[in-house]
């Protein structure tokens, strides 16, 4: 019998990618449970959603205060009841035919397969101030986490259940800057991680990019990222 399989969808804005992004994955994970977590969108998406979902195929969550990636990914946690759970940006379809390495990878008794941009076989295709801000970001983190991790912002991963028994996501934060913390607290708890490579397309649409549509968001972005690494470090000593 195959492993139950949840995949969170964090949506803001998605219109454009849901409906092909919920056909990928049923396309290619078997034994599949899709949790969708929307922060109150305005272009459409909702109803989107509620068309595809009028059998109840799917777990859906629409929220109407809150908007941020972490404690979206966190609700979306609670909602899972699968084997395996996982995410993946609802803008990056092209990564989901991945997802079956990562559950055979799983059943190689790793823990946390991610899939990682900065290993052989990996890399990034976008602008270049986003694509050199990712690589010496995640050098950066590297070198002060000390961990073996390559790629601690990709975030687009698959683990199994019982990770959650000794490490929590602390979902606070409106980019994905929360999973890096939850990487550098599995390692420290033994947990086997295995990075599978991808290449990350271009930029689509950069004004609408979630990570870094204007210069100043970049910035502020990347000074909240480097803050939360050693906010990571300093809890380490609690």
């Amino acid at each position: 019998m195959s492993e139950k399989i949840s995949i969170i969808l964090c949506v803001y804005n998605e219109a454009k990618y849901i409906e092909n992004t919920i056909i990928e994955l049923e396309k290619n994970i078997p034994n599949l449970e899709v949790v969708i977590i929307d922060d109150f969108s305005s272009d459409g998406s909702i109803e989107i959603i509620k068309k595809l979902n009028k059998n109840n195929k799917y777990k859906t969550v629409f929220r109407k205060k809150s908007r941020s990636l972490g404690s979206a990914f966190v609700r979306g946690v609670v909602e899972t009841t699968g084997d395996y759970i996982g995410w993946v940006d609802v803008n990056m379809t092209e990564v989901i035919k991945k997802f079956p390495n990562m559950v055979e990878a799983l059943r190689e008794e790793n823990d946390i397969v991610i899939l990682s941009r900065y290993i052989d076989g990996g890399g990034d295709n976008r602008i270049l101030l986003r694509k050199l801000g990712s690589k010496y970001f995640n050098w950066f983190c590297k070198l002060i986490l000390r961990t073996p991790v390559n790629d601690y912002t990709g975030s687009i991963f698959l683990m199994k259940r019982k990770v959650l028994d000794e490490v929590t996501f602390l979902g606070y934060g409106f980019g994905g800057e929360f999973f890096l913390e939850f990487i550098y607290n599995a390692h420290r708890k033994n947990f086997k991680i295995k990075e599978i490579p991808y290449v990350q397309n271009r930029d689509e649409d950069i004004m609408n990019s979630k990570g870094a549509p204007s210069l100043i968001k970049f910035f502020y972005f990347g000074v909240m990222y480097v803050f939360r690494v050693f906010v990571t470090l300093t809890r380490k000593k609690n």
